[in-house]
């Protein structure tokens, strides 16, 4: 005969306010098996878990039902309580009567959320009558972590990952590593040189023993499970042998063709073998095989007759290569809404009308204009520039609801830029409003405004054309309720930050999710915000959303803690709630296979004495196995369950109710 403990969390007023816990407590005992009731204020807080303890021991308890808020609260912190006091961890149960209906019910006479959590918790006891006393799952851990993106995310995330101890892979699909930021010319809000801190974590992360780099390459696709991962990462040919280059850049010298700079932008040109920009790291070039006359037509080779070491190869191929891993972090970035999205403010037209990079580009003393403000027409200096910000952002006919959180920031910052160069220069800013959240940001803001004279015009633009060789911005300033007409030199788009191209394909390699604009999902906004719904991958940096560079390291700071400490052991103890089969039922039509969203379903082949196939059962890898009961669902034969709710569990819980 069970015997079962209850116990009913009043959570405040947050549950009591609508149920009648001492009723719903002096029901429960009436339950067959139940041999302990109460009520309590705060079953969460210390003086609630030393009751629960307490009353297993005295009433020797090898049951509990707690009756509180969701499960993905506090579940952990009961099954401990348990497990502190001799009860299998497993034989503790969770009734939410919070979430499910305290909290939708609000009948002041607290009948309707009374009867229902009567109906909750006795369902949940029936239940537990028929759990068996589960033990967790160990499952060894390989200690060696992949980094996907060479951001400063992701920079960050393998340099805390190697100097915890453990193998970093760091896997970048530019010719270098170094993200958005290596493009910036100076950051916010303390307007330090980007390069000038960037580069020593680029440098120090090529150096890192423990860390091993792939730039210029792709994950192709990923296999396993938490702890025991298997990579396939496509290395796209460079035509140069790493190994012999010595980064003279002899070949970039006498390489007689150009193509446009995709680290610039478009706004100035690079060589067909090239490195993207004066610091890359690593500092091997890379040929650009579309654009190469070598290796489109087998004319030239200049590059190759100038090397010296002989590191150029027109024969390189993409290569596979495998690497195993138990942890991954994905730190992918951002990009910037395309410009040609905005043929309404003159892009594409009007060759003065550029983004924000853009700009940062004209900023930077390594850009195309060695730090002069200079327009692309004509090079000429701009004497007045309008800045455009929320240009996609927060704009549903461009298809993006949300708000780019670093524009109004960086605008500001392009401003200051723009008048430390151009003393005499005038900037004008139109926007929606200002959005300034971080640590010193509003003072920034300020300082743009009041100190550097940048002229704030509360309005959205309505029409951008040229006119007698200036760019004419027209719109409304709804402060003073008057239209606005500005001639500037030079147009500057605060244009929307989204997700990286393909960024879906990754994820559905990866196996996590990500939502309508191809962000990544985490597990828990607020609980769990680098982890995502496959265990054992976690999110650092615009990957997840629009985030400044402190949110973007501490976010791959936050994902290293993570690996090293799943690393910290050479086991990991999953949770025992996973689907089984029976194999002797099985007649392998691979429903469940097809059904289970984290592909933990595998084919195993049954073989008889003499080595032949008899036969084929479906098998549940635990390790990959979230428990989420969609197999069993989708099961024809029904010989899946899953542990903790199995149909008799289920049934029992049905007719309680």
């Amino acid at each position: 005969m069970a015997r079962i403990g209850v116990f009913i969390c009043q959570c405040g007023n947050n549950i009591e306010s609508t149920v009648d816990t001492k009723s719903v407590s002096e029901e429960m005992e009436k339950v067959p098996g139940v041999v302990f009731s109460c009520n309590y204020k705060f079953m969460c807080s210390s003086p609630g878990q030393e009751m629960l303890k307490e009353a297993i021991k005295k009433h020797k308890l090898d049951g509990v039902v707690v009756s509180a808020c969701s499960p993905h609260m506090h579940e952990k912190t009961f099954r401990k309580a348990c497990e502190s006091a001799g009860l299998n961890p497993y034989r503790c149960e969770i009734a939410n009567i919070r979430e499910q209906c305290s909290w939708v019910h609000h009948d002041k006479t607290k009948k309707t959320g009374t009867v229902k959590s009567n109906d909750l918790t006795r369902m949940t006891i029936e239940r537990l009558k028929r759990n068996r006393p589960l033990k967790k799952i160990n499952i060894p851990v390989n200690k060696r972590a992949l980094v996907i993106g060479g951001g400063i995310a992701g920079i960050q995330a393998a340099l805390d990952i190697a100097e915890g101890g453990r193998e970093v892979i760091l896997v970048e699909k530019e010719p270098s590593i170094g993200g958005n930021m290596a493009r910036l010319s100076e950051t916010f809000p303390t307007m330090d040189c980007s390069q000038c801190i960037l580069t020593p974590k680029m440098v120090e992360a090529e150096l890192h023993e423990r860390i091993k780099i792939y730039t210029y390459s792709e994950v192709e696709g990923l296999d396993g499970y938490i702890g025991n991962f298997t990579v396939r990462i496509r290395k796209k040919a460079k035509y140069v042998d790493e190994e012999l280059c010595t980064g003279c850049g002899e070949c970039i010298e006498k390489c007689p063709f150009k193509a446009s700079s995709e680290f610039e932008l478009g706004l100035n040109k690079r060589k067909v073998i090239y490195t993207p920009f004066p610091q890359a790291v690593p500092n091997i070039p890379v040929i650009d095989a579309p654009n190469c006359t070598m290796i489109q037509k087998g004319k030239c080779g200049v590059c190759a007759k100038v090397c010296g070491p002989k590191a150029i190869d027109f024969e390189q191929t993409d290569e596979i290569v495998e690497e195993k891993v138990g942890a991954v972090v994905v730190a992918t970035g951002y990009e910037l809404m395309p410009n040609e999205r905005f043929g309404e403010y003159g892009y594409g037209r009007i060759k003065d009308v550029i983004n924000g990079l853009q700009f940062e580009r004209l900023a930077s003393s390594s850009g195309p204009t060695g730090g002069e403000i200079r327009r692309p027409s004509d090079g000429k200096v701009p004497e007045s520039v309008v800045f455009i910000q929320c240009v996609g952002s927060r704009d549903e006919a461009k298809g993006v609801s949300y708000c780019s959180k670093i524009c109004c920031m960086y605008t500001a910052k392009h401003t200051m830029l723009y008048k430390h160069k151009v003393h005499e220069g005038q900037a004008y800013v139109f926007y929606m409003d200002i959005r300034a959240g971080g640590k010193r940001y509003e003072e920034f803001t300020r300082r743009a405004i009041e100190d550097e004279g940048a002229m704030y015009l509360r309005g959205r633009v309505s029409r951008v054309y040229e006119r007698g060789g200036k760019v004419v911005v027209q719109g409304a300033d709804t402060l003073s309720a008057s239209q606005v007409e500005i001639e500037a030199d030079m147009v500057v788009l605060a244009t929307a930050i989204v997700s990286r191209t393909g960024a879906d394909t990754l994820a559905q390699r990866l196996g996590i999710g990500y939502d309508r604009y191809r962000f990544y999902n985490e597990y828990h906004p607020k609980l769990r915000p680098v982890e995502t719904v496959n265990a054992g991958i976690y999110l650092a940096g615009a990957c997840v959303g629009p985030m400044d560079i402190p949110e973007s390291v501490s976010m791959g700071s936050a994902a290293a803690s993570k690996v090293l400490a799943l690393f910290s052991a050479d086991e990991m103890a999953r949770e025992p709630i996973v689907a089984g089969v029976d194999k002797t039922r099985c007649n392998a039509c691979w429903d469940c296979l097809v059904a289970c969203p984290y592909s933990a379903i595998e084919k195993e082949e049954v073989k008889n004495r003499q080595g032949e196939t008899v036969r084929w059962n479906a098998r549940v890898n635990e390790g990959v196995c979230q428990g989420c009961g969609v197999c069993v669902a989708a099961c024809r034969s029904k010989v899946i369950d899953l542990a903790g709710y199995t149909d008799e569990q289920v049934y029992a819980a049905i007719s309680a109710f």
